[in-house]
């Protein structure tokens, strides 16, 4: 009986060493594969915008702008009024939303810099407001980790230095990152949000998101026409 235990005491002690190896290798594989996987993401994910830049210099590089959205506007508002359109890496406009925890910035143009810093929108995509289909997306890790909590008929509002515009949900969305069709331009006025489904091994190739529908606009009046009124 001795001896038999004794073997078995052997046999664990050789064995211990390969099966804390493997285990640790495993660990060591999995808290690679996110990363990797979250750069895959960050590289091909931006409104399929292929990471187009367009700074003022050519070799300049990307130039970030992180302006000062109104939040606190008491002047006179109208629905109609003038666009100002960002430049490419210029903040111009925020996300609210109650189903969201935080604030969310949005980025004129997809880059990796950018995606790190809030929400992106594509530069063929149109601007808040406007008519067409604005397209804006960001990781599900980080910005638009509450994306999925959204359901038909949440309220969500964009704030810009031009005015501020509610969208309503209309729709929940999901498709491949191949599929375009959620991401073109439209002549529907409308509103795209979109990150990555939550995927804890391989590559995330499926999107997940909503479409919303513009329902108030409130563009901010300059003071002239304030007097004038």
């Amino acid at each position: 009986m001795n001896k038999k235990i004794n073997s078995r005491s052997i046999v664990l002690h050789i064995a211990t060493p390969f099966i804390v190896g493997a285990i640790t290798c495993g660990i060591l594989l999995l808290a690679a594969i996110k990363p990797v996987d979250k750069l895959k993401v960050y590289l091909n994910v931006a409104f399929m915008d292929d990471l187009k830049t367009d700074p003022d210099d050519e070799k300049s590089g990307l130039i970030i702008r992180d302006n000062k959205i109104i939040s606190d506007y008491t002047g006179t508002t109208s629905d109609t009024g003038t666009f100002i359109r960002p430049r490419y890496g210029e903040m111009y406009a925020e996300i609210q939303c109650e189903k969201f925890s935080v604030v969310i910035p949005v980025y004129w143009g997809s880059d990796i810099q950018l995606l790190e810093r809030g929400a992106c929108q594509s530069t063929g995509s149109v601007i808040a407001g406007d008519k067409g289909n604005s397209v804006i997306s960001a990781h599900e890790d980080t910005f638009f980790a509450d994306l999925s909590s959204l359901e038909k008929g949440d309220a969500i509002t964009i704030r810009t230095n031009y005015g501020v515009f509610t969208y309503k949900v209309k729709e929940k969305i999901q498709f491949n990152k191949n599929d375009s069709k959620y991401v073109v331009p439209s002549k529907d006025t409308k509103l795209t949000l979109y990150t990555c489904k939550k995927n804890v091994l391989g590559s995330a190739d499926e999107r997940v998101g909503v479409i919303c529908e513009l329902i108030e606009k409130k563009f901010y009046n300059s003071p002239a026409e304030d007097t004038a009124k």
